[in-house]
């Protein structure tokens, strides 16, 4: 009606998801559900949520091995850790070029 793009392209293009989700079945979601560009790898410091997973006994906060189990390319892995975050956050990657990283 208002001749705009369909929803989910339009808000795809300007929201971003963050990794710190605290269980495998909460990431294998998340990615099934939003595409790898709009995936920006985030994580609570190791420590700063004190309780252990029963199931596992690894805290809970160390959401990076939840990411790393997900069967993902190279390419997709390097987007999520770091490429897209480069991307939106122009700036940051304009000063970590500066300093040659």
């Amino acid at each position: 009606m208002l001749k705009r793009p369909p929803l989910v392209e339009h808000v795809m293009k300007y929201v971003y998801f963050d990794t710190c989700v605290y269980h495998q079945p909460g990431i294998d979601l998340l990615f099934r559900v939003i595409d790898i560009e709009n995936m920006l790898f985030g994580s609570e410091m190791v420590g700063a949520v004190r309780g252990r997973d029963p199931e596992t006994g690894q805290y809970f906060d160390d959401t990076k091995r939840y990411v790393d189990a997900l069967q993902l390319s190279d390419d997709d892995r390097h987007k999520v850790y770091e490429s897209n975050a480069r991307r939106v956050y122009p700036r940051l990657d304009a000063q970590l070029k500066a300093r040659g990283l």
